[in-house]
């Protein structure tokens, strides 16, 4: 369980994926939770849980008020979840893991 709330049952590919796109600038907080079902605070727990103290603090500073990691606060300009050049995912799944 996070933060109180069951976790879908994740693999280590899926929690390598989830962390990737929480330090991605472009990707924002529903795109995760579009694939993966997770809230911002379960991505949070999560990321407090996988990484160093040092590292989950840097990300932290680094999210905190970043209009382009809330769907809300970003330009209403940009409409896709992901940059460009990123892989291309199908739902859950990286279709071309190299």
């Amino acid at each position: 369980m996070i933060n109180g709330n069951l976790q879908p049952d994740l693999s280590a590919q899926h929690i390598d994926r989830i962390i990737e796109m929480a330090w991605e600038d472009r990707t924002p907080f529903e795109a995760i939770t579009f694939q993966f079902g997770l809230s911002e605070r379960d991505v949070i727990d999560l990321m407090r849980r996988e990484m160093k103290a040092s590292s989950f603090r840097m990300w932290r500073e680094r999210v905190q008020g970043r209009s382009t990691k809330h769907a809300k606060k970003r330009n209403g300009e940009v409409t896709r979840f992901k940059c460009s050049r990123q892989r291309q995912i199908s739902m859950n799944k990286v279709s071309k893991r190299r």
